[in-house]
């Protein structure tokens, strides 16, 4: 099969993220990325276990006396379901539904935003509430460091999706396109699972101390 092939949702193949060599050729080159991102992040996680009480004096906010979990509750929720909704995106690129794949990517991108929104929100709070900066203890800047950065990786995301879904708007579905949303769908998911790492080891466990 030619990526200028024509297809129908008969002819469509059953994995068209791995028909071609270039598809092929994106998943080494992700998952070669995805190794340098895990190593980046574990790096960041071990700074932050160590700096995690690191305060100058007891008038210095600790993560027990920060961390609101309703709000990160929530968080959590929408950044978990946008993973399912990017499940059901790839669900209807497999079965040739392009219109349905753009809604359920277009679901993905506005929790995705939520998610942001509330954690632009979240920092906000404690900076003006708690003077919790990333310059006011080593516990703020390993914070800051690791919990931004995984939210500048939401931002990352939801341009990478945004912009997929913007230029193949009229070109519809084909087997070039087809790598290019599944590898923006496996990002999506390395973002959400290391969201739940960051919940249980910044949030659940800082509540706990």
């Amino acid at each position: 099969m030619h990526v200028e092939d024509k297809f129908t949702a008969e002819t469509w193949p059953a994995a068209p993220e791995k028909q071609t060599l270039e598809g092929k050729n994106k998943f080494l080159g992700f998952w070669l990325f995805l190794g340098g991102e895990t190593v980046l992040f574990a790096s960041l996680f071990a700074t932050y276990l160590a700096l995690k009480d690191k305060v100058p004096n007891a008038e210095h906010a600790l993560a027990k006396d920060l961390f609101e979990l309703p709000l990160v509750f929530v968080a959590t929720m929408l950044l978990l379901t946008s993973s399912l909704t990017s499940v059901y995106a790839m669900y209807h690129m497999k079965n040739f539904n392009f219109k349905k794949m753009q809604l359920w990517l277009g679901l993905t991108v506005l929790l995705g935003f939520a998610f942001l929104l509330l954690e632009i929100y979240e920092f906000n709070h404690y900076v003006h509430e708690y003077h919790h900066t990333f310059t006011s203890s080593a516990f703020g800047s390993a914070f800051y460091t690791l919990v931004g950065f995984h939210g500048g990786h939401v931002a990352f995301g939801l341009l990478w999706i945004v912009t997929l879904m913007v230029r193949n708007a009229k070109r519809g579905l084909d087997l070039y396109n087809a790598p290019k949303f599944y590898v923006a769908s496996l990002y999506w998911h390395f973002i959400d699972v290391v969201w739940v790492f960051i919940f249980t080891v910044v949030y659940l466990m800082g509540m706990v101390g």
